[in-house]
């Protein structure tokens, strides 16, 4: 008989409570946890079948090295001795930097993986840290340490009690709610109507979340920080600001004041598509309702803008007063108080500056879009060695043709994960992990650290299998990569050996498996630390541990860390940056010009299905077989005529980076001059992703730009979304498969100028 299991989902925010079922070692089935005290049996199709894509035969079950044009199994000792003398030598020949880390969103869905990971770059001394924050979020983290002092200060929607919700760029419907934890967010979209309130969604595309609920309004792609502007400045013109609360609380009303009188409604409503009449209405609905929160998530921050219209969100919820109330925008605690610990500290508030393009640290991290160039450009601190850990750039980042070549350069590239993907393809070693069913953990930092929740609860989960190879989990691979390397964790010789010793006692008691640190032991401490009592007594709680409801009026003069506590609504960086805008706004002007005149210009956003997440599930049949094979270049009916192309059509999508093959769909949810191309896809290159390297979709971030001149300078993000491109028939072979290279996988799956 099956043996149930209660734990907890850990491939997005939402973090669903799960009952498993585990049969003779082998997990046969996962449903929804209807008494779980958070999620309350909601699930995604995702996370109730992942444990097909845990359980494939791709998965990598002992150590892949590298060895001519092929691979071959390699022992565990072999991969400690290989990797570390090289990174020693590297070391010492050509400095800490030489060796760089890229850390992926897999990562951040664990709580020891990423402090680990830091800790082994502590010990290496190297400071050449990249992460995945700079494709879709580091506008966010920048932006706050501008206005609130630390990056990790982010408030989130009051959802139990706001009363006007107005979402741009994102579509929580089907990929959940960015940082914050929400469980079946259709319910709760459609509480904020039933209460009376209202839901404003304002995106290039109709979106699964605007046809559920609230009042739909267009927006042209990558014209946000214009809707901010002008809503700003309605704001303010109707006398919806809150002087006592801004004289209090805040400093810079006045700058920002100026700098939002320059941008009426008329004016940006030509560029943004936004008429004045609706942008009135939206700002009237916020400024009257008992509770009012603006939220923007990657359809915002993967534009060229996306910090300042970050700032701008931020300001308006502050000056509005809706920051820090009941029913406008909250900032949390999490169990310990990271944000002051992370201040005193120094944690994630480097000042140093990257040697290409002198971008500053977000995160402690550098911008991913110039990784190529920091591999590529000669000189000292030059990048030799990269380890890749829970992430995929082949698919993620800007420019990913060009990123290839680059990681070809590289003397030492290893992957640590559980399938050999694109980037593993290219691997000196790939290193196998074990997946979320096969460790223990707690939710990760957001909601542990941060409080990062609409619904506060903790829980705890073990292992409910045990891996079926040689995986083993990130934390302790990096501890022994330490010791391999000649260098010590968090660069603390005590903090070596201490967790050596747990290390080999722990294995000691367990030697049918893997060597591992005493996961639950580290993870107990942690909850210890912030007064939650032990590991194992939070086990007994199978449905999660209810914590107390947010409090409002606990921020604001109280636990703002800027250098005088108070939130900066006119920061230095930014209103250099704002100064640029109307350069910016002059670019729009001329790019709507060509398009009224000629039809053909067009600007490419991303999307989502529900069946996909990121790049992680097209190894599963389920998602990824016969008729779901491939992405399409969703278009409307009138663009696509004036393209020329129809429904099945294959089209060629041309942006300055890059040409891709695909078919088209044509739907009349998207705006006029808008198509629409989802992420994720690209698999042809991977040689151990059986199901997904038969697809025939193509990667959409080929047809981003890299590079510093490319990259928006106070947060370094890469413009991913908002892309002039243009779309033609299909010139020459109309194969998909066989123009995008999968018939010889050491072909490029795009054509065009790779810089």
């Amino acid at each position: 008989m099956p043996e149930t299991h209660n734990t907890f989902c850990r491939i997005c925010e939402a973090l669903c409570g799960l009952e498993v079922d585990v049969d003779e070692g082998r997990i046969v089935d996962i449903r929804p946890d209807a008494a779980h005290v958070g999620t309350e049996g909601f699930g995604c199709p995702k996370g109730l079948k992942q444990h097909m894509l845990y359980d494939s035969p791709d998965r990598l079950r002992h150590p892949l090295r590298r060895v001519g044009n092929g691979y071959r199994k390699a022992t565990w000792d072999e991969a400690y001795d290989d990797i570390g003398s090289r990174v020693a030598r590297l070391r010492r020949d050509h400095g800490p930097d030489s060796i760089a880390m890229y850390v992926g969103t897999a990562a951040g869905f664990s709580v020891l993986h990423p402090i680990f990971a830091q800790g082994f770059m502590n010990g290496l001394g190297s400071g050449s840290m990249y992460s995945s924050s700079t494709q879709d979020c580091a506008n966010k983290f920048s932006g706050a340490r501008h206005v609130y002092g630390f990056p990790f200060t982010q408030p989130f929607p009051d959802l139990e009690n706001v009363r006007c919700l107005i979402i741009a760029g994102a579509n929580p419907v089907v990929s959940k709610w960015s940082f914050l934890q929400v469980s079946n967010p259709v319910r709760r979209l459609k509480s904020v109507a039933a209460r009376g309130g209202k839901v404003w969604v304002l995106d290039p595309r109709r979106t699964e979340t605007a046809r559920v609920a609230g009042e739909h309004v267009f927006i042209r792609p990558n014209t946000d920080v214009f809707f901010f502007l002008s809503f700003l400045n309605e704001l303010i013109a109707t006398g919806g600001v809150d002087r006592q609360r801004v004289d209090q609380y805040m400093t810079g009303y006045d700058e920002l004041d100026a700098l939002a009188r320059k941008w009426s409604p008329e004016r940006t409503e030509p560029v943004t598509g936004v008429a004045a009449a609706t942008l009135r209405r939206m700002v009237e609905d916020f400024r009257t309702a008992d509770g009012s929160a603006l939220y923007c998530s990657t359809g915002v921050n993967m534009g060229t803008n996306g910090t300042l219209c970050f700032w701008l969100q931020e300001a308006i919820n502050a000056v509005s007063g809706n920051l820090d109330r009941r029913g406008g925008t909250l900032v949390s605690r999490g169990i310990v108080d990271f944000v002051k610990f992370g201040k005193r500290s120094g944690t994630l508030m480097r000042e140093d500056r990257s040697r290409i393009g002198g971008f500053r640290a977000v995160n402690d991290a550098f911008p991913g879009g110039i990784l190529a160039d920091e591999i590529l450009t000669p000189g000292r601190d030059r990048v030799r060695a990269l380890f890749v850990t829970g992430g995929n750039p082949l698919i993620t980042m800007a420019n990913a043709g060009r990123l290839r070549e680059a990681f070809k350069n590289l003397e030492l590239l290893v992957t640590l994960d559980i399938y050999q993907n694109e980037t593993a393809s290219l691997a000196h070693w790939a290193l196998p992990c074990t997946s979320p069913f096969e460790r223990a953990d707690l939710p990760f930092v957001f909601p542990l650290m941060l409080g990062l929740q609409s619904r506060p609860y903790l829980q705890a989960t073990r292992p409910v299998i045990q891996a079926d190879g040689e995986q083993r989990d990130e934390a302790t691979i990096y501890l022994d990569l330490c010791k391999a390397s000649g260098v010590n964790l968090f660069a603390s010789s005590i903090a070596q050996k201490l967790l050596e010793v747990a290390r080999n006692r722990h294995s000691a008691r367990h030697p049918d498996r893997q060597p591992s640190i005493p996961q639950e032991a580290i993870l107990s401490l942690l909850l210890r630390i912030g007064r939650q009592g032990s590991f194992r007594k939070l086990l007994e709680e199978a449905h999660g541990r209810p914590l107390p409801s947010h409090d409002s009026e606990a921020f604001l003069g109280k636990r703002v860390v800027t250098d005088d506590n108070k939130v900066h609504l006119a920061p230095t960086e930014l209103m250099e940056q704002a100064e640029k805008l109307e350069g910016d706004f002059a670019l729009e002007q001329q790019s709507l010009s060509m398009r009224q005149e000629n039809g053909h210009s067009l600007r490419l956003i991303t999307k989502r299905a529900v069946t996909t997440h990121n790049s992680w599930t097209h190894n599963i049949e389920d998602f990824a077989g016969p008729g779901r094979d491939t992405n399409h270049l969703y278009m409307h009916p009138d663009d696509a005529a004036a393209s020329g192309v129809g429904e099945g059509d294959i089209a060629d999508v041309e942006s300055a980076t890059a040409t891709v093959r695909l078919p088209v769909k044509l739907i009349s949810e998207l705006m006029p001059g808008t198509v629409a191309l989802p992420h994720g896809w690209g698999h042809q290159h991977a040689i151990g992703l059986s199901v997904a390297g038969r697809t025939s979709g193509v990667n959409v971030n080929l047809l981003a730009a890299d590079g510093p001149e490319n990259l928006e300078r106070v947060s370094g993000m890469a413009q991913l979304t908002g892309i002039p491109v243009s779309v033609r028939p299909a010139a020459g072979p109309r194969d998909c498969r066989s123009w995008s290279g999968i018939t010889d996988p050491a072909e490029a799956d795009a054509t065009g100028p790779s810089r």
